[in-house]
């Protein structure tokens, strides 16, 4: 189990519920997934449409900033190259900006970003409110805070920039094996 904990985490037996602001109202008759910027194709997708792309159960570790690490949670969705398929970034796409529907943005590498998944459920239900239904980004490779929660919109863009907390001293990449929690500004 130790080759699966990455330096300075601890197990945890159940996943914690963290977010900077209070978990948003969203009415899924209203709700979109909009896909934009430096894409051949931008989108606007409901969450019915979502449902319609190739769905598979994920079963992955995740670990937060804060020092835990959960093992073998259990998610049901649709990986990220669905999104780049249907979207074709452009050539000078390399990163992206992942917006919430509460004000929250992460950054990612393109290529960060294809390795992840879009959770429409968790442990075989519905995603819960606290962990960012209608939509949940999970990048199992790491640090938590890049799996935004409650996403309303992928942004591709040229360059890197950083997201909310990525401006507020934490690292840009944000790797727990190598324990990249802070910046070093």
């Amino acid at each position: 189990m130790r080759e699966r904990v990455p330096p300075g985490q601890r197990v945890v037996d159940k996943l914690p519920v963290l977010h900077y602001s209070d978990i948003p109202h969203i009415d899924i008759k209203e709700w979109r997934l909009k896909i934009y910027g430096l894409v051949s194709k931008e989108l606007s997708l409901t969450y019915e449409e979502l449902l319609k792309l190739p769905q598979k159960e994920f079963r992955c570790d995740v670990h937060c900033v804060t020092g835990w690490s959960k093992l073998d949670t259990f998610w049901e969705g649709f990986e990220v190259s669905e999104i780049i398929k249907l979207s074709k970034p452009l050539e000078n796409a390399h990163f992206v900006m992942v917006h919430s529907a509460d004000g929250y943005a992460t950054n990612l590498s393109l290529e960060d970003f294809s390795k992840g998944f879009f959770a429409m459920k968790m442990s075989g239900k519905p995603l819960p409110p606290e962990h960012g239904y209608p939509l949940r980004l999970v990048v199992p490779h790491l640090y938590f805070w890049k799996s935004a929660k409650w996403v309303t919109a992928v942004e591709f863009i040229a360059e890197e920039k950083p997201g909310f907390w990525e401006s507020r001293g934490y690292h840009i990449r944000g790797d727990p094996w190598k324990e990249e929690r802070y910046s070093e500004i």
